[in-house]
């Protein structure tokens, strides 16, 4: 696996893979109904713009896009994707780290899913509160969770 850094023409083949794994891996944890309102009207102009403005990687495994993340100025991290075949084999940890090391701050906050959770939560970042989130007119229950660094953690 390599990590590269978002390139326009990557953002169509990042939303398939968006909603494959949504459909696919979230599942569990959210009804039929939550996962299409999750996953509907994607703006990919509208993608594409927050890609190029936050440090976006993507990576890629056997040819193939497997993951990507995104992080913004702020420490936000936005998305974190990693393709339904290729789950548990470290991708999510990789774009985690890269993107960690990126930062310069003292707190990356994530609003993550019911299904994520315990990925972060193993990652060092504590639950700060729970909430719902409306998404074409659907709850949504997620996580905002966040990590804080020292100064000398980052690079």
């Amino acid at each position: 696996m390599f990590i590269r850094k978002y390139r326009p023409e990557d953002c169509p083949i990042m939303a398939e893979l968006f909603c494959q794994t949504v459909f696919a891996v979230n599942a569990k944890d959210y009804t039929n109904e939550q996962l299409h309102a999750w996953t509907e009207h994607l703006d990919l102009e509208k993608w594409n713009q927050s890609f190029l403005k936050n440090h976006t990687i993507i990576a890629i495994e056997d040819n193939q896009l497997v993951g990507f993340g995104d992080l913004d100025f702020t420490g936000y991290l936005d998305h974190l994707y990693v393709h339904k075949d290729y789950q548990h084999q470290g991708i999510a940890s990789a774009i985690c780290d890269y993107l960690e090391q990126l930062y310069d701050g003292k707190t990356i906050t994530t609003h993550a899913s019911i299904t994520a959770q315990p990925f972060f939560k193993q990652r060092g970042y504590k639950t700060v509160k729970k909430q719902q989130v409306i998404r074409n007119g659907i709850v949504l229950e997620n996580y905002v969770m966040q990590k804080q660094f020292n100064q000398s953690d980052a690079i």
